[in-house]
C-alpha cells in the first residue's frame, strides 16, 4: 500500500467530512476536532455515499438512511458487528493522504 493525496486540509475544517475516490475505491475522510480519519466510503446498509454525509459529534452519518458510524473505529452505533474499514491518514503541510490498497 502507498499513501495517495486525496485533498487539502483547508477544504476539510473540523466538523466536516469529504469524499475521496482512489482507483476503484471510495473513501470518507472525517475531521473530528482536528483529528482526521479515513473510512470506507460506501455504507454497508444500502450503498450510500458516506463522504457526502455529515458529522454529528464523532459520528459519520450516512445521507441516505442516517446510519451512524464512529469516525475513530468505523463501528456502527446500532450494531457493533457492522464496521467500516479504516485506513491510515497522513497530513503534510496542507495535503491529506490516505494509505489504501
Amino acid at each position: 500500500m502507498a499513501f495517495v493525496k486525496v485533498g487539502s486540509l483547508a477544504a476539510l475544517p473540523p466538523g466536516s467530512v469529504m469524499e475521496a475516490e482512489v482507483g476503484e475505491g471510495t473513501y470518507a475522510i472525517c475531521n473530528v476536532g482536528g483529528e482526521l480519519s479515513a473510512l470506507d466510503g460506501i455504507c454497508p446498509h444500502a450503498g450510500g455515499p458516506l463522504g457526502q454525509g455529515n458529522l454529528d459529534g464523532d459520528k459519520l452519518i450516512c445521507p441516505w438512511h442516517e446510519w451512524a458510524y464512529d469516525c475513530s473505529t468505523g463501528v456502527n452505533d446500532s450494531d457493533e458487528n457492522v464496521k467500516l474499514a479504516k485506513f491510515p491518514v497522513k497530513v503534510e503541510g496542507d495535503d491529506i493522504s490516505i494509505d489504501v490498497p
